[in-house]
């Protein structure tokens, strides 16, 4: 099974939203706050794709690459899921290490807020990861989906409608 970013952000965010994103349930494309990200994303550097490489490693797909200083650029909308976007890339980070890809470093980049985070790995994280890494399997493997637990951010997931329509509280 091959455990991408997303299941690691939504993993920190919200189990619910792991497991519907893992059983093939999508919303993501409806979302216009999921488009405004994409256009962020899209319009932030638009000089970055000249000179840095959008990279897909063992189910991982990474913004931008930059080999030569061997950084992991990851650009995001808003930082109020910010452990979940620093989990995100640290979960990068350990993936570009197990295929032999040593001292890279990561940035969490937020440009509507002009503010950037550095990002490492440590021994600690990588224990964090594998343990997260089977955690994250048992919630996808799982035949029933969590429990709804309602959180402030619930109201900007695309899967609002869904979680919170009359069909599933009943």
């Amino acid at each position: 099974m091959k455990i991408t970013g997303t299941h690691f952000n939504y993993y920190q965010v919200c189990k619910r939203k792991l497991w519907l994103f893992a059983s093939g349930i999508h919303f993501e494309h409806t979302s216009d706050l999921v488009l405004e990200g994409k256009l962020i994303h899209e319009d932030s550097y638009p000089q970055r794709s000249e000179r840095y490489e959008e990279i897909e490693l063992d189910g991982i797909k990474v913004d931008y690459y930059d080999a030569k200083s061997k950084m992991i650029h990851e650009i995001k909308k808003s930082n109020k899921v910010e452990k979940a976007h620093e989990w995100q890339v640290k979960y990068y980070l350990y993936v570009f290490e197990q295929n032999g890809i040593e001292g890279v470093t990561g940035l969490l980049e937020y440009p509507v807020l002009r503010k950037t985070q550095p990002v490492i790995l440590s021994d600690f994280d990588r224990e964090k990861i594998e343990e997260m890494k089977e955690n994250i399997e048992k919630i996808i493997l799982d035949e029933n989906c969590p429990s709804l637990v309602q959180k402030s951010l619930c109201r900007s997931c695309s899967y609002f409608e869904f979680c919170y329509s009359k069909e599933v509280e009943e």
